[in-house]
């Protein structure tokens, strides 16, 4: 991607120098709240544990300037999504969006089990990479950048959402609404195992399909029954044989249930299904696919419906998030080591920025990997200058005058 203005062009040395002395002092610090927040059960149905991290993220903005709100989850299930936002120096200037998420996918308890450590400097605790380390990088990188003087953004907000792992069903709206106003989304989910950074990721279709037949005695009159088993059983090989169809595109039936007792013939059956595209017209393609094979089920007089349980556009790689691509590169040179952008299968809230065409990059916090099992883990030496590659990230796209003047092009 040709640009005017070379990459971080607008990051000085003195900027990346006084970006990283502050943020080696601060490790110390960064590491006991990474402690504290690790031995929080979190997860995303464990409200109170969600809270208290997000009463420290609210504390820790507050304390740098912001303007914090606490948006209560309407049914009161789960978790409050935190709103900052700080007010820059430069108006008009860029306004950016960041977001990290509060909540794990472990159980209460985990904590306890196996709390937060380091030893022959991997860090290792529930959340720990996913997303603990990401959510304090955002935080000190942009307490790294006030100390360099007024901030240089016209309006920066920070999102720390409850409730990613499960889709984010109650922060999505709030995202919606802060990305209408943004010229970029930096997303804080840890960097790949091998140190690179995220500008694609697969969108998700996560349903259910319920299939209902006729239930009857298995025994005595097992031809007056409709199997909803049955039907669901031909289908389940049906939705597999999707696979490969389009590019990229992946169909998984991962749970199935059905039945009351082997003496009766199913009237019911169910399946949980995880549909995966890179293009969105690929997720809607196979969408469409899949509601036709439900009209043609194998067991006659039987019927199944699909509920989407969740939904995820897909992220894909916009022209201008190359950009932000060009910028992380540019930096991370500069900053002695080197990072290259790639696509990932799983979904993020930079699925829902992106989708609403907002220049996006994920993978921005340190480095770490085996997210969502016993073996997580976090690359220790990787928190300083992940860190500050996502300060001197926040720097260069607050002073680079292409971003400035996507605003005006933007629909």
């Amino acid at each position: 991607m040709s640009t005017i203005f070379p990459p971080a062009t607008g990051v000085t040395a003195d900027d990346l120098a006084a970006i990283e002395t502050g943020l080696r002092a601060d490790e110390p610090a960064y590491l006991g709240d990474l402690e504290r927040l690790v031995n929080i059960d979190c997860g995303s149905y464990t409200p109170e544990g969600v809270d208290e991290v997000g009463r420290f993220v609210a504390g820790f903005l507050a304390d740098l300037g912001a303007s914090v709100e606490a948006r209560p989850d309407p049914a009161g299930r789960l978790g409050s999504t935190i709103v900052g936002t700080l007010r820059g120096s430069a108006a008009p200037g860029a306004r950016l969006l960041l977001i990290g998420h509060m909540d794990t996918v472990f159980d209460p308890g985990t904590a306890a089990e196996r709390p937060f450590a380091i030893a022959e400097g991997v860090a290792t605790g529930p959340g720990v990479t996913d997303m603990k380390s990401g959510l304090l990088a955002g935080l000190y990188a942009i307490r790294a950048l006030a100390r360099l003087g007024p901030l240089p953004f016209e309006r920066l907000t920070f999102v720390a959402n409850p409730d990613e792992e499960i889709g984010s069903p109650t922060s999505s709206p709030h995202i919606i609404e802060l990305a209408a106003t943004a010229d970029a989304c930096l997303v804080l989910e840890c960097a790949r195992a091998n140190g690179d950074i995220v500008s694609s990721r697969k969108g998700i279709l996560d349903a259910r399909i319920t299939v209902h037949g006729r239930a009857a005695h298995a025994g005595v009159e097992p031809e007056k029954g409709r199997s909803a088993i049955l039907a669901a059983a031909d289908l389940v090989r049906r939705l597999h044989e999707l696979n490969g169809r389009w590019p990229g595109v992946t169909v998984n039936v991962g749970v199935i249930a059905g039945g009351t007792r082997p003496n009766v013939v199913a009237e019911r059956c169910s399946l949980e299904v995880d549909v995966r595209a890179v293009r969105r017209e690929d997720l809607e393609a196979a969408e469409t696919a899949i509601g036709e094979l439900l009209s043609d089920l194998a067991v006659p007089n039987t019927t199944a419906e699909l509920e989407p349980m969740a939904r995820w556009w897909p992220m894909e790689k916009l022209e201008r998030s190359g950009r932000l691509v060009e910028h992380a590169a540019a930096l991370a040179e500069r900053l002695g080591f080197s990072v290259k952008d790639t696509a990932t299968g799983g979904a993020s809230d930079a699925n829902t920025t992106s989708g609403l065409g907002v220049p996006s990059l994920d993978g921005l916090g340190p480095i770490g990997g085996n997210d969502h099992s016993p073996a997580e883990y976090l690359d220790v030496a990787s928190i300083v200058p992940r860190t500050a590659l996502v300060a001197g990230l926040i720097l260069a796209i607050s002073r680079d005058p292409a971003v400035a003047a996507w605003r005006a092009e933007r629909p």
